[in-house]
């Protein structure tokens, strides 16, 4: 709970920050505050909030997937396939879309558990594997969905008015219902305290009788059907998608905000809520930065380093509770 109030904390400075330097007096305007700019913030917190709860299915097991941003790049390029090329129905071609992702989910899982290799190894040579697959497929040609999908459009684009001037995005009420979803999983359920007892330690949690190698490949699988999930958002989101470049670094942008929001990266430790704070964190600072700084330069940079504080911060969280006084 500690981590969550200094999350809502941090949140709250940067914002109060931001709205106080954005403001122009001249035009007597603050560009942070405006209702363009709330929805489109939070409009990215709902889509990379989707990956960053796709990035903490596996992360909460110990391991870690690398080929989220591959496995957005095959969603991105086969909807429009699917709806412009093959005709299919927005139902079947969405389903059959995340059915691929959550198959991919599943390959990963089996080769971890089935063959003992490392998630780094699996998910990295995955992200290399699909995207090129997809570049081939596609003749690195850009997927767009034209207007066969303008309906459909709403689930990435769409807003709840709750004033005349401001709405909630779509995405982001999208993020809710999957984080609730989640937690209920993970806190309410025996395989939700399975999945963390695997991930403190697997060896004793065998011992226990969980099913642990089943445990690994579900987890695998949760994260690639979202990760699909938020591939197809994100290319209804701006209607089409190139496979050189479309997710490209998003994995990277799903771990931070898990690992921001509180996930241990060894394993076994975790909450939704912080997941979805450290979203929002993950999109607040890039804002701020462009706000601030009229520029988006230094948005890798600001990744990078989210993610090797959070490392050094599980890191000394974990020797301090082998060190701890027993009593």
């Amino acid at each position: 709970m500690k981590k969550i109030v200094g999350l809502v904390a941090l949140l709250l400075v940067i914002a109060v920050i931001t709205a106080t330097f954005s403001y122009d007096p001249i035009t007597d305007s603050n560009p942070f505050l405006s209702a363009y700019n709330l929805e489109n913030l939070l409009q990215r917190v709902g889509l990379f909030g989707v990956l960053s709860v796709a990035a903490a299915f596996v992360i909460v097991t110990g391991g870690i997937d690398l080929s989220i941003g591959a496995v957005v790049c095959v969603a991105g390029c086969l909807l429009p396939w699917f709806l412009r090329d093959l005709g299919w129905s927005a139902p079947l071609a969405i389903l059959t879309t995340l059915a691929i992702a959550a198959a991919i989910g599943a390959w990963h899982g089996l080769l971890v558990v089935g063959l003992g290799l490392q998630p780094f190894v699996v998910t990295l040579c995955g992200l290399l594997l699909y995207r090129g697959i997809m570049r081939g497929f596609t003749g690195d040609q850009t997927m767009g969905l034209g207007d066969t999908a303008e309906e459909l459009r709403w689930l990435a684009t769409g807003k709840v008015a709750l004033t005349e001037q401001f709405g909630l995005p779509v995405p982001m009420l999208l993020l809710v219902g999957i984080a609730v979803l989640t937690s209920f999983l993970w806190t309410r359920t025996v395989w939700g305290r399975h999945l963390f007892a695997l991930g403190r330690n697997e060896e004793a949690a065998r011992f226990a009788g969980v099913p642990t190698a089943r445990l690994t490949v579900a987890a695998y699988i949760a994260c690639s059907l979202l990760a699909g999930l938020g591939g197809c958002l994100f290319v209804l989101d701006v209607n089409s998608a190139q496979a050189s470049n479309f997710g490209n670094f998003y994995e990277l942008y799903a771990i931070a905000g898990a690992v921001l929001g509180g996930m241990a990266l060894r394993g076994g430790e975790g909450m939704v809520l912080g997941i979805v704070l450290g979203a929002a964190l993950m999109q607040l600072l890039p804002n701020t930065i462009r706000l601030l700084g009229d520029s988006d330069k230094l948005e890798f940079a600001v990744v990078g380093g989210v993610i090797l504080a959070g490392a050094a911060a599980d890191a000394v969280l974990a020797r301090w509770w082998q060190r701890r006084p027993r009593r």
